[in-house]
């Protein structure tokens, strides 16, 4: 395990890019209480390419805009049942992408479900960061802003 001083800093909410699924921005929020990070994915539809199960699924990257959104194809690595912060459980899809924030990137696991009704289009739990960073709960953006609407060109 790395050195305190060698782990990256993130706040209670950062600017994140997954250049594989295409989404060069999306705000998350930073959750040491979630196992598991999840992905906004308004839409989801199992396929198969070349005998790979894939997923298809369509998000709305940036907060509060419904009109906008980026289809996503990805590999399905499982089907997993998951338990939101109500207690409820649902089967959802599982991929897995590489995360860039700031300057570092690394491959992470993501479940994919409808976060419309959410702050925030993903959640980036501890199990995606340990190793890796530690959390300062009073601060935000510790690893710069994305402008969304300017990467999106809208």
């Amino acid at each position: 395990m790395p050195d305190k001083n060698q782990l990256l800093t993130l706040g209670w909410r950062e600017w994140v890019a997954l250049p594989d699924l295409g989404l060069p921005a999306i705000k998350v929020k930073v959750d040491s209480g979630a196992r598991t990070s999840a992905l906004h994915a308004f839409y989801t539809e199992k396929y198969q390419l070349d005998s790979v199960d894939m997923v298809k699924f369509l998000i709305h990257p940036i907060q509060k805009n419904y009109d906008f959104h980026v289809e996503c194809h990805a590999p399905i690595i499982d089907l997993r049942e998951v338990s939101d912060s109500g207690g409820h459980k649902e089967m959802r899809y599982v991929i897995e992408t590489s995360i860039v924030i700031g300057t570092v990137s690394w491959p992470i696991e993501l479940n994919l479900t409808n976060r419309d009704t959410m702050r925030f289009r993903m959640l980036l739990g501890r199990r995606a960061i340990e190793a890796r960073a530690v959390i300062d709960p009073v601060a935000s953006y510790l690893n710069g802003k994305l402008r969304a609407r300017k990467l999106y060109q809208l």
